[in-house]
């Protein structure tokens, strides 16, 4: 791999914090997905459009404004003046729908910043698996307190980052290697 490539490795840390939850569906923000692509949003939705008919709804959606206004405070703040702020809704893409814009954004960048994505869902998937009977419990007491306060969105959001196990790649494995010959 190159230095080039190495330098631009986006840490699982960030990729998580990119996902959010809406409407029941793990999401990633358009402008998320374009800034780790290293493309402009604008471009992104553009190509996205020109391939409509590979983006269901269950693929990818437009949040609504209630749902952004949710979701804002979460989102690093947008800067005040013309060009820094969002003009129209973002579009959200589920993890199929990531997967899909690897087959339209066809860039080295796009398709190993996918494949490190994929992975992360994937991690998450397990995680939650590992720890179903909490994330149920977790899931219940959030609905139940949803819209009462912001503060306790990040809250939850904050327990459910301690949750995902580290990354195993950092760990040193022990036990034999076997050499296979080389």
């Amino acid at each position: 791999m190159s230095k080039t490539v190495k330098s631009l490795i986006i840490p699982d840390e960030l990729v998580m914090s990119k996902i959010y939850l809406v409407r029941g569906q793990k999401i990633m923000l358009d402008s998320d997905l374009a800034e780790m692509y290293n493309v402009q949003t604008k471009r992104l939705k553009e190509s996205v459009r020109r391939n409509a008919s590979r983006f269901p709804a269950d693929f990818m959606f437009q949040l609504t404004s209630k749902e952004f206004k949710f979701l804002r405070p979460q989102i690093a703040t947008l800067e005040k003046g013309r060009g820094n702020h969002t003009k129209y809704l973002p579009f959200v893409f589920t993890e199929q729908g990531v997967s899909m814009l690897s087959s339209i954004l066809n860039s080295k960048t796009a398709i190993r910043v996918n494949i490190q994505i994929i992975r992360v869902f994937t991690r998450m998937r397990e995680m939650i698996m590992t720890h179903k009977d909490i994330w149920i419990q977790l899931e219940k007491l959030e609905k139940k307190l949803a819209g009462h306060d912001i503060d306790l969105q990040l809250i939850f959001n904050h327990l459910k980052k301690f949750l995902i196990p580290p990354s195993q790649s950092s760990r040193r494995r022990i036990g034999f290697k076997a050499n296979h010959g080389k």
